[in-house]
């Protein structure tokens, strides 16, 4: 059995925002994202399904042409090719497990 500790993953950094990799398969990519206040992920397109499960604090996540505010214990879905960003407005820490499937890097092989 494989455990992951999401608070020991966690990587917060003033410096750098880096994502890390919790699961890497064909099926399924889950990426946990630390944001520290002011950063995030700009708009972009994913060409599978997402949805994000935020973890820790509250981000701002947009779909498509809509922003919400949203708090630890939510999960917000994201079909794919639809324009999405994550941006940590809040002054505190935050972090959101994302989930893509099926796993982005297996629609190029």
């Amino acid at each position: 059995m494989d455990i992951i500790n999401l608070e020991k993953s966690t990587n917060f950094s003033a410096e750098k925002f880096s994502p890390n990799r919790l699961i890497e398969k064909k099926e399924v990519q889950v990426v946990l994202l630390a944001f520290e206040p002011g950063q995030g992920v700009p708009e972009h397109k994913t060409p599978v399904d997402v949805f994000f499960q935020v973890v820790k604090g509250t981000v701002e996540i947009t779909i498509g042409e809509e922003t919400k505010e949203v708090a630890a214990g939510n999960i917000v879905l994201s079909p794919a090719n639809i324009p999405h960003a994550i941006k940590n407005s809040s002054g505190d820490r935050a972090a959101v497990l994302v989930v893509k499937t099926p796993n982005p890097q297996s629609l190029n092989q």
